[in-house]
């Protein structure tokens, strides 16, 4: 397993992948037409070119076996989905693809995040996670995180609810 920093030239994969992965996730408990209309909007190219390209934030293209499985993607200061304070390093996306789920790959991504915050001497990692999704709240659990709060999640028109996790890092 292995992570790599994306850049600008890898927009086109982060999109395949994000539509694949967050299909692979959430269509089967949500509308055909709310999924298309957010897929439509968050992994537009423009969109993701600007996200790669904004300082705040990072991808890692995730590798298992030398093959793409998944990445991950964290933002600080004002790319932060939600203002957690300048204390905070924000894990808004850990996208994995269904055949390389349960393999560590997730854990390895985590762990990841929790690094970058300590090197940017940040005490705190947070993210959010949809109220319904259990196996991913359990996972967090595990790896030291903690709800704290709730916010709006908009998929299409269906306004949704994700929980706020956070785990303290330690400060270097």
């Amino acid at each position: 397993m292995r992570l790599v920093k994306a850049s600008v030239e890898d927009v086109e994969t982060i999109r395949t992948i994000s539509i694949e992965t967050f299909t692979e996730t959430f269509a089967a408990d949500n509308t055909a037409e709310d999924m298309e209309r957010y897929i439509a909007h968050a992994f537009h190219t423009e969109v993701l070119k600007k996200e790669v390209q904004n300082p705040d934030s990072q991808f890692f293209l995730a590798f298992l076996d030398e093959e793409l499985a998944g990445y991950l993607k964290i933002n600080v200061g004002t790319a932060q989905t939600e203002d957690r304070g300048p204390h905070c390093l924000e894990i808004e996306r850990i996208y994995v693809r269904k055949a390389a789920k349960n393999r560590g790959l997730g854990k390895l991504m985590v762990h990841h995040a929790c690094e970058q915050a300590r090197i940017l001497n940040l005490g705190v990692v947070w993210l959010g996670v949809w109220e319904h999704n259990k196996a991913a709240q359990t996972f967090y659990e595990k790896l030291g995180f903690q709800t704290v709060g709730a916010h709006t999640f908009v998929l299409g028109d269906d306004v949704q609810k994700d929980l706020i996790m956070e785990r303290n890092v330690g400060r270097l």
